[in-house]
């Protein structure tokens, strides 16, 4: 049969929870358009059981995932990027389609995001030695700071830079140790629901990232209340909701990270150097201190 004659097969997307690939539990889709309006896909339009859900496996990873060595967690995010450069050629197109650029353009925004994984890769064995250290304290002790993971971190991924962007706000928080329930961009939800594909197939365990597609203030809401959420990435929010989530996150004490200074266009420079700010945004400091000499019964010492 001539390809002219075949009839199209349509991807069916799907949320990525737990390491699975469930339809909203609420049945419902959207239609999905490019940049001219042109139908692309339909994708799941996520209820507030399935962010509750997706709260639930990122808590139950949690444990496993923030008791990975350093080390291990940087081979993991190495080998997400070594499995997004296998699929680029996919992602190209899916980026192409939800932000208007070119193909070159997209390749070029898929590089960058690639390239931005190993980076994040190569800061997990090195935050601990800029956010922790030894203190100087009058006294005979040892007084040692260390970082620590947060906890379980809802991202709402920014709303106009569907992959580099996405990228950009989910790595720092797992390299960290954190766990992460993602709401994708409403507009230009496929390269994320793409990405929870490749996260599968590479060796991140089940639940440390969570997609959800769908309204963003609808998801937002009960993910801000949740008293099982610990902190909250504000990047896709619009100010007005921004304002309103953090009054509900207020509750239980979330830590809050605010959307960054914006460009002309209202949206942050993904393609700028973006430091350790969202490295160090989701970390908390255990301070632990210690008398020198003699250390109890047991007569051991430093």
């Amino acid at each position: 049969m001539s390809d002219q004659n075949r009839l199209s097969v349509f991807k069916t997307y799907k949320l990525y929870v737990g390491g699975k690939f469930p339809r909203s539990e609420s049945g419902r889709v959207y239609e999905v358009t490019d940049s001219k309006g042109q139908w692309l896909a339909n994708a799941p339009q996520s209820s507030r059981k399935d962010a509750r859900d997706a709260v639930v496996a990122a808590r139950k990873a949690f444990g496993g995932w923030s008791g990975a060595t350093a080390y291990n967690r940087g081979q993991v995010l190495y080998r997400v990027a070594e499995m997004l450069e296998g699929r680029k050629d996919q992602f190209v197109r899916e980026v192409a389609a939800a932000e208007g650029l070119s193909k070159p353009k997209a390749a070029a925004v898929v590089d960058a995001a690639i390239d931005r994984w190993v980076w994040y890769a190569g800061w997990t064995d090195k935050i601990g030695q800029i956010t922790g250290g030894a203190n100087p304290v009058a006294g005979p002790f040892f007084n040692l700071s260390t970082p620590e993971p947060t906890g379980v971190v809802a991202v709402l991924a920014p709303r106009k830079s569907s992959f580099l962007g996405l990228v950009s706000v989910i790595a720092p928080v797992i390299a960290t140790g954190n766990t992460a329930v993602v709401v994708a961009s409403s507009a230009a939800p496929l390269p994320a629901l793409s990405l929870g594909e490749v996260l599968a197939t590479s060796d991140l365990p089940g639940g440390v990232v969570n997609v959800l597609s769908g309204a963003t203030a609808e998801l937002a809401a009960p993910l801000a209340a949740h008293q099982d959420v610990n902190a909250i990435d504000l990047t896709g929010a619009d100010a007005e909701l921004a304002r309103e989530l953090e009054i509900a996150a207020a509750d239980n004490l979330k830590r809050v990270l605010r959307p960054q200074p914006v460009d002309a266009d209202d949206a942050p420079d993904w393609t700028a150097d973006p430091g350790t700010r969202r490295l160090t945004a989701f970390l908390e400091t255990k301070t632990v201190w210690h008398p020198t000499g003699a250390l109890g019964a047991a007569g051991s010492s430093y």
